[in-house]
């Protein structure tokens, strides 16, 4: 189909909500129906990069080509995917935790090539046998293989997944050969960006948009004294219209926080990956919980944690604020990005605090595992052999505690060839030997240290902080955004919290958790 053939269907496809194609969209469109080149899309959220992979899937459906496999990293989005392709009339199906019951269905419909587009986790790609007895009869005959959310490839990235790394060996065992390959993502600076390239294959072609956030307004304060924070937060909150996300970095502290926040009346709540701990609660539904009362208004914030990430999508979000300096310019503009999607004005402050540095510093120190700690866990799991061990059990065989067992296995699944191999919930030796690799942790090291310091630069310019953000990531083509704090040489919001409130704030913070 050509450019006008494609756009009518889809204008007929979508009652007329879609009548034309954004000029890097049909470019890409075009590559991946011709097959010049795998590309690497970096585009801003709301965009249209689903239009992109939608929309070369149904161009390559009409001429005959086999299905699109889509590998997303979460089942939020991937629900919010089938939903979107099939509006466009697009059979598209999902073979997920949430749907077993439905497998033997899919499995067949992909046998008689009744399928569209395939939507699978990394985690689900990476099972072998999972890919034998159910990707078996598509995977010889996928046209279009497109990676989303693809930061997530990158090494020990933000939001890193080691079942993305092995993506690329799929490409290289289990793909036909031509496959037209797609990544995207809208947090990539050039350093991931390379990084994915590379593990696509050297003719990637990097397709890069502006990243600029025209609703966002910009400012960052500086309060070194959380009692401080804690009372500008009490003060600024209540005056802000609509609802929205306060970040922090550990979970220890986004529970202080809302706390705090609680204490002073306001609808607030936590969100950390540890809800639920210890009064019998499952983690996940509480999460779900929380998340929709967010959606729905009920509450004014959550303070959370890394753990409201990649999935969460609220295009009225007002504003989001962190309490605390991220490690990256990439987890910061993902985080702020969340606000203002739908809104013509929203807030995206940072605040400082002069305990960040010893925070993001230990992050960086202990992000690799100590050689014991990996030791003892590939012991445990060659003592125990093919039947494998399930990550409570490895850390009782350990002495560890089960998140350092889980950074342990983090790290060696994403070695190639993996030394270690996972069914189900259980993991077994992988027959290979570990063989570290002290230069690039090394490397890897000294990158987040330069990324942590690009962060803290952030925080002190002087210049336009939209144009700060995105040239970080790529967008050296951005101007001044006139909206900013700085732009306008004035703070947007006050600078200092009332000292009533700070002496509150610091009983507060003195007083036994």
């Amino acid at each position: 189909m050509d450019q006008q053939d494609l756009l009518a269907e889809l204008h007929r496809r979508s009652d007329g909500a879609i009548v034309a194609f954004k000029p890097d969209q049909w470019r890409v469109i075009d590559a991946l129906i011709t097959g010049t080149g795998p590309v690497l899309l970096v585009q801003s959220t709301g965009w249209g990069k689903s239009l992109v992979y939608f929309a070369a899937t149904l161009a390559l459906r009409r001429a005959g080509a086999g299905p699109t496999l889509l590998i997303s990293p979460l089942l939020a989005l991937i629900r919010d995917q089938v939903r979107a392709a099939s509006r466009l009339g697009l059979a598209a199906e999902s073979l997920t935790g949430e749907n077993p019951e439905h497998w033997e269905r899919i499995t067949g419909a992909l046998a008689r090539d009744a399928v569209d587009l395939l939507l699978v986790s990394p985690e689900r790609l990476a099972s072998d046998a999972f890919a034998s007895s159910r990707l078996a009869a598509v995977l010889g005959r996928v046209a279009l293989f497109v990676i989303d959310e693809a930061h997530c490839i990158s090494d020990w990235g933000h939001d890193f997944r080691p079942d993305y790394q092995r993506i690329h060996r799929l490409l290289a065992t289990r793909l036909p050969p031509g496959v037209a390959l797609l990544a995207t993502t809208a947090t990539a600076n050039q350093r991931v960006a390379a990084d994915v390239a590379v593990q696509l294959g050297a003719a990637t072609r990097i397709v890069r948009g502006p990243l600029s956030r025209g609703s966002l307004r910009l400012q960052a304060i500086a309060l070194p004294s959380r009692a401080d924070r804690y009372a500008w937060l009490a003060d600024t909150l209540p005056v802000l219209a609509g609802s929205g996300i306060v970040y922090a970095l550990t979970t220890r502290e986004a529970d202080r926080l809302a706390g705090w926040l609680q204490r002073c009346g306001l609808a607030v709540a936590s969100y950390h990956a540890r809800i639920g701990d210890g009064c019998g609660l499952d983690a996940a539904e509480h999460r779900r919980r929380r998340e929709d009362d967010l959606l729905s208004n009920r509450l004014k914030a959550l303070v959370a944690t890394t753990a409201l990430g990649l999935g969460f999508d609220k295009p009225d979000l007002a504003f989001v604020i962190h309490h605390q300096r991220p490690p990256s310019i990439l987890q910061y503009y993902q985080q702020v990005g969340r606000a203002g999607r739908a809104l013509e004005s929203a807030w995206g402050v940072l605040l400082a605090g002069a305990e960040d540095e010893g925070i993001v510093g230990s992050f960086i120190a202990n992000a690799f595992p100590l050689p014991a700690d990996i030791d003892a866990v590939l012991a445990a799991l060659d003592a125990a052999a093919a039947r494998g061990l399930t990550l409570p059990e490895l850390a009782a065989a350990t002495d560890l505690p089960d998140d350092e067992v889980e950074r342990v296995l983090r790290l060696l699944a994403a070695a190639d060839p993996p030394p270690v191999l996972r069914a189900g919930s259980r993991w077994s030796p992988g027959g290979v030997p570990y063989r570290p690799d002290p230069a690039r942790i090394a490397e890897l090291t000294r990158l987040r240290r330069q990324e942590w310091r690009r962060m803290k630069a952030y925080g002190q310019s002087w210049g336009c902080l939209m144009r700060f953000l995105v040239r970080e990531l790529g967008d050296h083509e951005a101007r001044r955004c006139g909206r900013c704090a700085n732009c306008l040489g004035r703070p947007l919001l006050a600078t200092r919290p009332r000292r009533a409130g700070v002496t509150a704030a610091r009983d507060w913070l003195e007083t036994p958790a």
